[in-house]
Protein backbone atom coordinates (compact mmCIF):
# COMPACT_ATOMS: atom_id res chain seq x y z
CA UNK A 1 0.00 0.00 0.00
CA UNK A 2 1.02 3.63 -0.38
CA UNK A 3 3.18 5.19 2.33
CA UNK A 4 1.63 8.07 4.24
CA UNK A 5 3.85 11.08 3.64
CA UNK A 6 2.33 13.45 6.20
CA UNK A 7 0.56 12.25 9.32
CA UNK A 8 -2.05 14.57 10.80
CA UNK A 9 -4.49 14.29 13.66
CA UNK A 10 -7.16 13.31 11.12
CA UNK A 11 -5.13 10.53 9.50
CA UNK A 12 -4.04 9.21 12.90
CA UNK A 13 -7.72 8.99 13.86
CA UNK A 14 -8.44 7.22 10.57
CA UNK A 15 -5.79 4.64 11.45
CA UNK A 16 -7.43 4.22 14.85
CA UNK A 17 -10.80 3.61 13.19
CA UNK A 18 -9.28 1.18 10.68
CA UNK A 19 -7.83 -0.81 13.60
CA UNK A 20 -11.21 -0.73 15.37
CA UNK A 21 -9.44 0.59 18.48
CA UNK A 22 -10.94 2.59 21.31
CA UNK A 23 -8.97 5.64 22.36
CA UNK A 24 -7.51 3.65 25.25
CA UNK A 25 -6.58 0.69 23.04
CA UNK A 26 -5.00 2.93 20.40
CA UNK A 27 -2.93 4.76 23.01
CA UNK A 28 -1.83 1.43 24.46
CA UNK A 29 -0.94 0.06 21.03
CA UNK A 30 1.28 3.08 20.33
CA UNK A 31 2.63 3.31 23.87
CA UNK A 32 1.52 6.95 24.27
CA UNK A 33 -0.70 8.94 26.61
CA UNK A 34 -4.48 8.91 26.15
CA UNK A 35 -4.47 12.72 26.02
CA UNK A 36 -2.33 12.61 22.89
CA UNK A 37 -5.01 10.58 21.12
CA UNK A 38 -7.66 12.96 22.43
CA UNK A 39 -5.64 15.86 21.06
CA UNK A 40 -5.64 14.28 17.59
CA UNK A 41 -9.43 14.09 17.72
CA UNK A 42 -9.64 17.71 18.79
CA UNK A 43 -7.08 18.99 16.25
CA UNK A 44 -7.45 17.12 12.92
CA UNK A 45 -4.88 19.36 11.19
CA UNK A 46 -2.21 18.87 13.85
CA UNK A 47 1.04 17.34 12.52
CA UNK A 48 2.52 14.94 15.12
CA UNK A 49 6.18 15.08 16.14
CA UNK A 50 8.69 13.05 14.04
CA UNK A 51 9.01 10.28 16.63
CA UNK A 52 5.21 10.02 16.79
CA UNK A 53 4.99 9.80 13.00
CA UNK A 54 7.47 6.92 13.11
CA UNK A 55 5.23 5.09 15.60
CA UNK A 56 2.24 5.62 13.31
CA UNK A 57 4.24 4.40 10.29
CA UNK A 58 5.25 1.23 12.12
CA UNK A 59 1.71 0.62 13.37
CA UNK A 60 0.30 0.95 9.87
CA UNK A 61 3.00 -1.24 8.33
CA UNK A 62 2.40 -4.06 10.83
CA UNK A 63 -1.40 -3.84 10.76
CA UNK A 64 -3.43 -6.73 9.38
CA UNK A 65 -4.19 -6.50 5.64
CA UNK A 66 -7.88 -5.87 6.33
CA UNK A 67 -7.03 -2.94 8.60
CA UNK A 68 -4.63 -1.54 6.00
CA UNK A 69 -7.38 -1.73 3.40
CA UNK A 70 -9.85 0.05 5.67
CA UNK A 71 -7.26 2.76 6.33
CA UNK A 72 -6.61 3.20 2.60
CA UNK A 73 -10.34 3.70 1.98
CA UNK A 74 -10.69 6.17 4.84
CA UNK A 75 -7.52 8.05 3.97
CA UNK A 76 -7.96 8.31 0.21
CA UNK A 77 -11.74 8.26 -0.29
CA UNK A 78 -13.28 10.94 -2.51
CA UNK A 79 -14.71 12.88 0.39
CA UNK A 80 -12.42 11.68 3.19
CA UNK A 81 -13.70 11.24 6.70
CA UNK A 82 -13.40 14.03 9.19
CA UNK A 83 -12.17 13.15 12.63
CA UNK A 84 -15.02 13.27 15.09
CA UNK A 85 -14.72 15.64 18.01
CA UNK A 86 -14.07 13.77 21.22
CA UNK A 87 -16.96 13.74 23.70
CA UNK A 88 -16.71 12.39 27.21
CA UNK A 89 -19.38 11.29 29.69
CA UNK A 90 -18.57 12.02 33.34
CA UNK A 91 -20.26 10.27 36.28
CA UNK A 92 -20.55 11.98 39.65
CA UNK A 93 -21.40 8.91 41.74
CA UNK A 94 -22.80 9.53 45.22
CA UNK A 95 -22.95 7.05 48.06
CA UNK A 96 -24.45 8.62 51.14
CA UNK A 97 -22.02 11.42 52.07
CA UNK A 98 -19.23 10.22 49.77
CA UNK A 99 -18.43 10.67 46.09
CA UNK A 100 -16.34 8.41 43.85
CA UNK A 101 -13.03 9.69 42.44
CA UNK A 102 -10.30 8.18 40.27
CA UNK A 103 -6.68 9.23 40.11
CA UNK A 104 -5.36 9.43 36.54
CA UNK A 105 -1.72 8.76 35.81
CA UNK A 106 0.18 11.84 34.62
CA UNK A 107 0.87 12.23 30.93
CA UNK A 108 2.71 14.73 28.79
CA UNK A 109 -0.15 17.18 28.30
CA UNK A 110 -3.02 17.84 30.67
CA UNK A 111 -1.45 16.73 33.93
CA UNK A 112 -4.84 15.94 35.45
CA UNK A 113 -4.78 13.80 38.56
CA UNK A 114 -7.94 13.25 40.60
CA UNK A 115 -11.24 13.44 38.77
CA UNK A 116 -14.65 11.81 38.44
CA UNK A 117 -14.97 8.56 36.46
CA UNK A 118 -15.32 9.32 32.76
CA UNK A 119 -15.27 7.65 29.37
CA UNK A 120 -15.51 8.41 25.68
CA UNK A 121 -18.99 8.59 24.15
CA UNK A 122 -18.98 6.36 21.08
CA UNK A 123 -20.48 7.74 17.85
CA UNK A 124 -24.22 7.26 18.04
CA UNK A 125 -23.94 5.93 21.59
CA UNK A 126 -25.84 7.01 24.68
CA UNK A 127 -23.90 9.40 26.96
CA UNK A 128 -25.76 8.08 30.00
CA UNK A 129 -24.83 4.50 29.12
CA UNK A 130 -21.21 5.56 28.59
CA UNK A 131 -21.09 7.16 32.05
CA UNK A 132 -22.43 3.99 33.70
CA UNK A 133 -20.31 1.63 31.59
CA UNK A 134 -17.04 3.46 32.11
CA UNK A 135 -17.61 3.83 35.85
CA UNK A 136 -18.00 0.08 36.13
CA UNK A 137 -15.01 -0.59 33.87
CA UNK A 138 -12.73 1.78 35.79
CA UNK A 139 -13.85 1.24 39.36
CA UNK A 140 -15.97 -1.92 39.63
CA UNK A 141 -18.85 0.21 40.93
CA UNK A 142 -22.36 -0.23 39.55
CA UNK A 143 -24.33 3.01 39.40
CA UNK A 144 -27.50 4.49 37.89
CA UNK A 145 -27.88 7.96 36.39
CA UNK A 146 -30.28 10.20 38.30
CA UNK A 147 -29.79 13.64 36.74
CA UNK A 148 -28.24 15.28 33.70
CA UNK A 149 -26.07 18.10 35.06
CA UNK A 150 -25.32 19.60 31.65
CA UNK A 151 -22.17 19.89 29.58
CA UNK A 152 -19.23 22.16 28.78
CA UNK A 153 -15.82 22.32 27.15
CA UNK A 154 -13.42 21.31 29.92
CA UNK A 155 -11.21 24.29 30.86
CA UNK A 156 -8.06 22.15 31.03
CA UNK A 157 -8.45 19.62 28.21
CA UNK A 158 -10.75 21.46 25.81
CA UNK A 159 -12.78 18.23 25.45
CA UNK A 160 -16.58 18.38 25.52
CA UNK A 161 -17.81 16.82 28.79
CA UNK A 162 -21.36 15.76 29.57
CA UNK A 163 -21.92 15.37 33.32
CA UNK A 164 -24.34 13.04 35.08
CA UNK A 165 -25.26 12.71 38.73
CA UNK A 166 -25.46 9.02 39.59
CA UNK A 167 -26.34 6.94 42.62
CA UNK A 168 -24.33 4.01 43.92
CA UNK A 169 -25.94 0.60 43.47
CA UNK A 170 -23.34 -2.07 44.29
CA UNK A 171 -19.69 -3.05 44.10
CA UNK A 172 -16.43 -2.37 45.90
CA UNK A 173 -14.39 0.54 44.58
CA UNK A 174 -11.22 -0.89 43.04
CA UNK A 175 -8.74 0.28 40.43
CA UNK A 176 -9.85 -1.77 37.43
CA UNK A 177 -7.74 0.16 34.89
CA UNK A 178 -4.16 0.15 36.16
CA UNK A 179 -2.83 1.50 32.86
CA UNK A 180 -4.75 4.78 32.99
CA UNK A 181 -5.45 5.10 36.72
CA UNK A 182 -3.27 5.10 39.79
CA UNK A 183 -6.03 4.82 42.41
CA UNK A 184 -9.78 4.83 43.09
CA UNK A 185 -11.48 5.92 46.29
CA UNK A 186 -14.59 7.26 47.95
CA UNK A 187 -14.04 10.69 49.48
CA UNK A 188 -16.34 12.91 51.57
CA UNK A 189 -18.30 15.21 49.29
CA UNK A 190 -17.10 18.30 51.14
CA UNK A 191 -13.48 17.19 50.65
CA UNK A 192 -13.58 17.12 46.83
CA UNK A 193 -11.86 20.55 46.51
CA UNK A 194 -8.83 19.02 48.26
CA UNK A 195 -8.46 16.64 45.32
CA UNK A 196 -9.73 18.70 42.37
CA UNK A 197 -9.09 22.48 42.03
CA UNK A 198 -12.44 24.06 42.78
CA UNK A 199 -12.14 26.53 39.89
CA UNK A 200 -12.10 23.62 37.43
CA UNK A 201 -15.18 21.86 38.86
CA UNK A 202 -18.37 22.32 36.84
CA UNK A 203 -20.63 24.57 39.00
CA UNK A 204 -23.66 22.22 38.84
CA UNK A 205 -21.44 19.51 40.32
CA UNK A 206 -20.57 21.74 43.25
CA UNK A 207 -24.26 22.44 43.79
CA UNK A 208 -25.08 18.72 43.68
CA UNK A 209 -22.30 17.90 46.16
CA UNK A 210 -23.63 20.52 48.58
CA UNK A 211 -27.21 19.23 48.40
CA UNK A 212 -28.18 17.08 51.41
CA UNK A 213 -28.16 13.44 50.32
CA UNK A 214 -31.08 12.56 52.59
CA UNK A 215 -33.27 15.00 50.69
CA UNK A 216 -32.37 13.33 47.41
CA UNK A 217 -33.05 9.87 48.77
CA UNK A 218 -36.63 10.92 49.71
CA UNK A 219 -37.44 12.01 46.17
CA UNK A 220 -39.60 9.57 44.20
Amino acid sequence: MDVVVTWTGASACQLQEALRDTNEAFAGRLGIGLRTVANWHQNPELVPRPEMRQLLDKTLETAAPAAQKRFAILNTGPTGQAAQALRVAVAVVLRSTDVLLVCRRDDETAGIRWQFPAGVIKPGGSPEAAAVRETLAETGVHCAVRDDLGGRLHPTTGVWCQYYLAEYLAGDAQNQDVIENADVMWVPRNAVPRFIPVDTIFPPILAALEEPQNDRAEQP
